[in-house]
């Protein structure tokens, strides 16, 4: 049992390894590089020593034996020169190595029985030479066959021990001495081959190991933590190459950005742990997907699909749709029961888009129009999103360059009170007039400077304008303005209205500032702070487009609301529409029992004005009255004491 066991030991030694695929392709690499010297070695030593014989020894053992030998020696030299700088496969690089254990033993064997056969036909002087020849050679063997362990031991023992056995039974003093000391030589080189091989395995197992720590830290880098997805960095990472395959195999390659719809009430609602883990289903219920999708998570609620060999347009929208309906079962978490949907962009490669940036920013683009008028569905970027976009470009660039001053104007649309018909209030409404582009409807041009950066400088310049208008009018006279998201997230944003407030000289007491409820899905504190900081000015709160956004009471109920106007959305045709007619009557009610005055906007005929009436509207505002009118119209209009309103449609 015990020399079995150390025959095995020993077995293990002497073979190639293969349990260590990276450790088995080094030593291919390296000693594929060193082969071809060591066969040119073989060949110059063995000439050197056949051509000192020739004139003794037959031609057999000078010539025919050492061209042998040659052609051999040369077949591997082209072999090893071939394959120095290729990455073989783990079963080719150990077929490899083995094969040339095979051969290094039979080239010793070889080698050690010719050099011996000239022996006999040499004087002292040419003996001595199949010494020399047989010592060097081994050596020189040793040092190219450092990275193959078990080469290395059999060339030198069969050649070092063939030699010793040899030239120390001849009975001549020196060539004892020269046996001994050989001996001693190749003992001492095998002890630094180990110590080298042990540390060119130390060295490649280190390499693995640093590579290991890399790539998990590679993996890592591109791995959002919550979701176990792919982030951001890895989807600008595989977009670029994912195109280059698309552009090699000539298919289409379609881009998804999707981001929730309803998420940021659930987190600030439940807190970012319940936000956390519905992040966490989200992902689970998206991740199983048709193999040519790719899925990202891009931060917060944002997520991407790379869809490599899209389907055509059709086909890829309903599909997209079909995998937004996944979210649209309720999510039961342990705290509570969320539903929410989700809105995608979609952009095609190389229809509608040649680069990566393209790609992306009319994914996003298709985004944001699904957002605002496809909210839950997909949306596929098209020639008409195209056409949109230059002219978005066109406002932006004549935003940046108007004359506000003499391109920006005001005009009032009456808030008017259809009991006692009076005026109460008048909407300030922006207008601009660019010389080159004509007139642009305040829908158009707002959400451009909100994207540019420059609502915030817009809404000062057109705030102070009302203010002075409105200074004019009758003390009980109120002027509502409207004021984006980007006017309220920051707190030196509203440091500035206060400002302006403050500086007109007119009462923040009969100023009704109005939001929109889609504004608290942003960040719904700093959002509070900046209504609270205007309440404690004196101005009263409006919230415009109530019914359309996402909030909830609780959180309504939580700002210091004066008032709630109805979207016009649910007015027209309420009298033909029973679905309207009681959403209207509903959002009466509420309002009356937060006890906020309704307003209803957007009123254009008498038969909704009269179904407005029936429910108990009040508080109207539409073009049935009267149109938005400038500031000179005005006079006229205001001119009783109470201003009561004398329009004909009453």
């Amino acid at each position: 049992m015990t020399i079995k066991k150390y025959w095995d030991k020993a077995s293990r030694f002497m073979a190639v390894r293969s349990d260590n695929p990276e450790l088995l392709q080094a030593q291919y690499q390296s000693f594929a590089r060193q082969m071809p010297m060591m066969y040119l070695i073989l060949i110059a030593n063995t000439w050197a020593l056949a051509i000192t014989h020739m004139a003794e020894a037959p031609i057999w053992l000078t010539m025919l034996i050492p061209t042998a030998f040659t052609v051999t020696a040369g077949t591997r030299i082209v072999f090893w020169w071939k394959v120095r700088n290729t990455y073989p496969s783990l079963e080719a690089a150990q077929a490899a190595l083995k094969q040339t254990n095979r051969i290094a033993a039979i080239l010793a064997i070889t080698f050690s029985a010719w050099a011996l056969s000239l022996f006999p036909y040499g004087d002292p002087y040419a003996q001595s030479h199949v010494a020399f020849y047989m010592a060097i050679t081994v050596i020189s063997c040793i040092f190219c066959l450092t990275h193959l362990r078990s080469a290395a031991l059999l060339v030198t023992g069969i050649v070092n021990g063939t030699f010793v056995a040899f030239f120390s039974s001849v009975g001549q003093p020196v060539f004892i001495a020269i046996s001994i000391n050989v001996a001693l030589v190749c003992v001492v080189m095998l002890v630094i081959l180990m110590t080298n091989y042990r540390n060119f395995e130390k060295m490649i197992i280190g390499q693995q190991q640093t590579q290991a720590l890399s790539k998990e830290n590679l993996r890592l880098a591109n791995l959002d933590s919550l979701t176990n997805l792919a982030n951001r960095r890895a989807f600008f990472a595989h977009l670029p190459t994912s195109i280059e395959a698309a552009k090699e195999n000539g298919t289409r390659l379609a881009l998804g950005v999707m981001d929730l719809d309803g998420f940021k009430p659930v987190n600030d609602i439940y807190g970012h742990s319940v936000g956390d883990n519905l992040l966490i289903e989200v992902a689970a219920r998206l991740s199983t997907l048709p193999p040519n999708y790719r899925l990202y998570r891009l931060g917060g609620d944002e997520f991407a699909i790379i869809v490599m060999e899209a389907a055509e347009d059709d086909l890829l929208v309903v599909n997209s749709n079909k995998l937004l309906e996944r979210l649209l079962v309720p999510f039961i978490l342990p705290e509570a029961t969320v539903r929410i949907s989700a809105s995608m962009g979609i952009a095609v490669y190389p229809d509608i888009a040649s680069t990566k940036e393209q790609l992306f920013d009319r994914a996003d683009y298709a985004l944001y129009h699904a957002k605002r008028n496809r909210r839950g569905a997909a949306v596929l970027f098209s020639a008409e999103h195209e056409s949109r976009i230059n002219d978005d470009s066109r406002i932006e660039q004549a935003l940046k360059l108007a004359n506000l001053a003499d391109e920006l104007s005001v005009v009032f649309q009456p808030i008017i009170n259809i009991r006692t018909q009076r005026v109460l209030g008048f909407e300030a409404l922006a207008r601009w007039n660019n010389p080159i582009l004509g007139q642009i409807s305040p829908a158009l041009f707002f959400p451009i400077a909100e994207r540019a950066g420059l609502s915030g400088f817009l809404t000062e310049h057109l705030l102070r304008h009302a203010l002075v208008v409105a200074k004019k009018w009758h003390n009980d006279i109120r002027l509502s303005f409207n004021l984006s998201v980007h006017d309220l997230n920051s707190h030196d944003g509203v440091l500035a209205l206060v400002g302006i407030i403050k500086g007109s000289g007119f009462d923040a007491r009969r100023l009704d500032l109005e939001i929109t409820e889609t504004a608290f899905m942003h960040d719904f504190e700093q959002m509070k702070q900046s209504i609270e900081t205007l309440n404690l000015l004196g101005c009263g709160i409006s919230l415009d487009d109530f019914g359309t956004g996402y909030s909830s009471l609780s959180r309504l109920h939580s700002l210091p609301l004066t008032k709630i106007k109805i979207d016009r959305s649910f007015v027209t045709d309420l009298h033909k529409k029973p679905a309207s007619y009681k959403i209207v009557k509903s959002l009466l009610a509420l309002g009356h029992d937060m006890e906020l005055d309704c307003i209803i906007e957007g009123v254009e005929t008498k038969e909704e004005l009269a179904a407005l009436e029936k429910l108990g509207g009040t508080i109207i505002q539409g073009f049935l009255f009267s149109p938005p009118m400038s500031e000179q119209d005005l006079e006229g209009f205001l001119s009783g004491n109470p201003p009561v309103f004398k329009g004909s449609s009453l």
